[in-house]
């Protein structure tokens, strides 16, 4: 199968396997994988899948290493960061944004580092809820803040585009850590900050 990544048929996503698994459903959909609109798709959709969901294979740790001496006590906030993922119920894309705040204790992080443990979460099969704690406690015990607060808000195909098809509802999870948690006024100033300055589309 000249057209699957030999390169990743290492145990960890293989693409063989699910070439062979995308044929089989096309098959049970009474579809003909030789016609030509489909002689490709089992390949096409295996190396989407790699791409997609690489994530489970990375470790975000990584993109905390280096950090920097700052002296800074008062909230860091990234706002807006868009990502989409994969629901693991029914392997539909779920996206949306992703809004993280932390309290530095002597260390902070660049911004995009922040960026990047987002985008590792979310390239994988997930839940949302379990993806914005696993945001937040990453951030909690890699950078030894004082306090993190994580909001992810998505839009779901699972229930847009099937089951109760209602197009336009948003999901929205938080996981606070730290001052997040114990200081009302801390909680107060980050959820003001992220649901009281929506961008306008």
């Amino acid at each position: 199968m000249p057209n699957v990544d030999a390169s990743m048929r290492n145990g960890v996503i293989d693409q063989v396997k699910i070439a062979a698994g995308v044929r089989m459903i096309l098959q049970g959909l009474g579809e003909d994988v030789k016609r030509e609109g489909l002689r490709d798709t089992a390949e096409r959709v295996a190396r989407m899948y790699a791409e997609l969901l690489q994530g489970a294979h990375e470790d975000p740790r990584e993109y905390l290493r280096v950090v920097f001496d700052e002296q800074h006590d008062e909230m860091v906030l990234v706002r807006d960061v868009p990502f989409s993922s994969m629901c693991e119920h029914h392997m539909l894309p779920f996206h949306g944004r992703v809004h993280a705040a932390y309290i530095p204790r002597g260390k902070v992080v660049g911004l995009s580092k922040i960026a990047r443990v987002i985008e590792a979460f979310a390239r994988r099969l997930q839940v949302q809820e379990r993806m914005t704690s696993q945001i937040a406690d990453l951030l909690m015990d890699e950078l030894d803040a004082q306090g993190v607060g994580v909001v992810v808000e998505a839009s779901h195909t699972c229930m847009t585009m099937r089951g109760v098809k209602k197009p336009g509802a948003l999901m929205m999870t938080s996981a606070m850590r730290g001052l997040f948690k114990t200081n009302q006024a801390t909680r107060s100033e980050f959820l003001s900050l992220v649901l009281h300055n929506q961008p306008t589309s």
